[in-house]
């Protein structure tokens, strides 16, 4: 029972949005595909941060959750900003269950158990220059939906481990509301996506401040889920 995760996988099965137009993308439908029944057994956990599917409801995110559901290993799902099919958690677990979705699961304001830790996130959010007041209420929202996270799982009596979409810092940038969370509960370990490219040059993957960040996202890794099992 191994743990793994990959972020932006960007799946497009029910819209014409291909991601192989981008340099690095070619076939990655595909080789998700291989990599996860090469690497995933059926009593794996696979946690996916954000941008899961471009289907702008959930009618045209049906084929993604569909492939999705066909991989071996339980998958765990958290917002990202293009996820525009996200609902509230009681109408996407009511959605999964009609459909026989029964290997995924929604991260919103909960955790999941896996071992001694509990696996807890939010979608986070990015500071930005424009509409700073519309931001920063955006932004406090989501601090306080990872804090809520965080505290369920040691409510638990679990070890909280953190996934996020948005990096809490990025080249010479910090989000401090969620980063104030992440220190405030001795969070170790935050893995995130959101950034892709060249953009990836100046993206944080290692300690900073006593975090271990790790950069989760799917081109990154190659469209091969990361096993962090021994890392947690």
């Amino acid at each position: 029972m191994a743990i793994f995760t990959i972020a932006d996988l960007h799946l497009s099965l029910g819209v014409n949005k291909p991601m192989d137009i981008f340099g690095g993308w070619s076939d990655y439908v595909l080789r998700l595909e291989e990599s996860f029944k090469a690497n995933i057994k059926n009593d794996d956990t696979v946690v996916i941060p954000g941008d899961i599917s471009w289907g702008i409801n959930l009618s045209e995110a049906k084929p993604d959750f569909a492939f999705l559901n066909s991989l071996p290993g339980e998958k765990i799902l958290i917002k990202g900003n293009h996820d525009y099919w996200w609902e509230t958690k009681t109408k996407l677990e009511k959605f999964f269950l009609q459909n026989n979705f029964d290997t995924l699961k929604i991260l919103f304001n909960n955790h999941y158990r896996y071992g001694e830790f509990g696996i807890c996130g939010t979608r986070g959010w990015i500071n930005e220059k424009k509409g700073e007041h519309a931001d920063k209420k955006v932004l406090m929202r989501e601090a306080a939906r990872l804090e809520t996270s965080i505290k369920s799982a040691i409510s638990s009596g679990l070890k909280p481990v953190v996934f996020l979409h948005y990096p809490p810092i990025y080249y010479n940038e910090r989000n401090y509301e969620i980063l104030e969370v992440l220190h405030r509960y001795d969070i170790k370990k935050c893995f995130y996506g959101h950034i892709h490219g060249t953009a990836q040059n100046y993206a944080i993957d290692g300690v900073v401040d006593g975090i271990d960040f790790r950069l989760i996202s799917a081109d990154y890794l190659k469209f091969v889920p990361i096993d962090i099992t021994g890392e947690l």
